[in-house]
């Protein structure tokens, strides 16, 4: 299989769910960013319900949850809440949803541990990160919009279970008589957990493998020396071993076939972007100056910190490769340039 499948060409309409596989239903909630919407998915699970993932704590998302309960459940109630990582579409409603029906979250240690600090103001001290933009070479203007914007986490994810049940890597939950292999994988999130069901040939990706666009890997100012681009191309190898035909249900875009070819082209498209990022090295360069080589379009405030992250994480790859070397001047600014 050399290019996508999509099965259905159409999302289904907010508060409606649509049917992909036995058992396993789709519904999506928006996002009030460039990238507008999430997909979640709804496991029988005997006479109960699994939810995988959770979308925003917002009142819309909410008021979409209570049609979904209203009308596709069947009359069944939710029984257990996982959540494939911490970032707030997927962790928004974690608690909500679970102080509602009464149910326990199940996620991997890291992202529960990272969701919990997320929520702290020290996760997002403006002086930490304002210096971290600063040393890459974001300008004063928009170092403004990056302060004023702060921490949008506890905004969007209003509360943390106070407790969970630990999803680690090789565990098998049975959902449905079937067993749900967990695959965690690295370098979008701490710990994130993809869900692989062999009896059926579905793979639930979250963010890890998506259609069309590329998992947003990226360096963030209380961890300036990590390599995560490194961890998620090793990462993506992990799928190699799953049928090419397998049914992938992502988070974001339509679910698909064709896993082999996603892989391939995620792969070539990181390989490019490094090469880019290699060949606009010729003379010192900061980070906030190689923003234009890897994203040719205009960036709101959201998407800038996202996009220097990663271009550092590509930066730090290169780096760590011994491809690129990199100085601090006199006026406190990190330039890079090829080794």
């Amino acid at each position: 299989m050399t290019s996508l499948d999509h099965p259905w060409a159409e999302p289904p309409a907010p508060g409606t769910t649509i049917s992909v596989a036995p058992g396993i239903r789709w519904l999506r909630m928006p996002l009030p960013f460039a990238l507008n919407h999430i997909n979640l998915w709804l496991l029988d699970d005997g006479d109960g319900v699994t939810v995988v993932d959770t979308g925003l704590g917002l009142p819309d998302t909410r008021a979409l949850w209570e049609q979904i309960f209203a009308h596709e459940l069947g009359g069944k109630r939710i029984t257990r809440v996982i959540a494939t990582h911490f970032h707030p579409d997927h962790f928004g409603n974690a608690g909500w949803l679970t102080e509602r029906w009464g149910v326990e979250l199940w996620c991997t240690q890291g992202e529960y541990q990272a969701a919990v600090i997320a929520c702290t103001a020290r996760a997002m001290r403006p002086e930490l990160y304002q210096a971290h933009y600063r040393r890459h070479g974001i300008g004063d203007e928009d170092l403004a919009k990056l302060r004023e914007r702060g921490n949008h986490y506890p905004g969007l994810v209003p509360t943390v279970p106070d407790a969970y049940r630990c999803l680690r890597e090789g565990d098998r939950v049975r959902i449905d008589g079937r067993a749900w292999e967990v695959m965690v994988v690295l370098g979008h999130a701490p710990e994130h957990a993809a869900l692989w069901c062999a009896e059926m040939n579905v793979l639930i990706s979250g963010d890890q493998v998506l259609p069309k666009i590329t998992t947003n890997v990226s360096i963030w100012a209380d961890r300036p020396h990590d390599d995560p681009l490194r961890l998620h191309l090793e990462s993506l190898t992990r799928f190699r071993p799953l049928p090419s035909d397998a049914l992938v249900l992502p988070s974001h875009g339509l679910p698909f076939r064709g896993l082999h070819a996603r892989l391939d082209a995620l792969r070539a498209h990181h390989d490019e972007r490094l090469s880019e990022t290699l060949g606009a090295l010729a003379d010192p360069r900061t980070a906030a100056e190689l923003i234009p080589v890897l994203f040719r379009r205009q960036l709101d405030t959201h998407q800038l910190s996202f996009a220097v992250g990663e271009v550092l994480a590509h930066l730090n790859y290169l780096a760590a490769a011994g491809s690129v070397t990199h100085a601090t001047g006199d006026d406190g600014i990190v330039r890079f340039r090829k080794a």
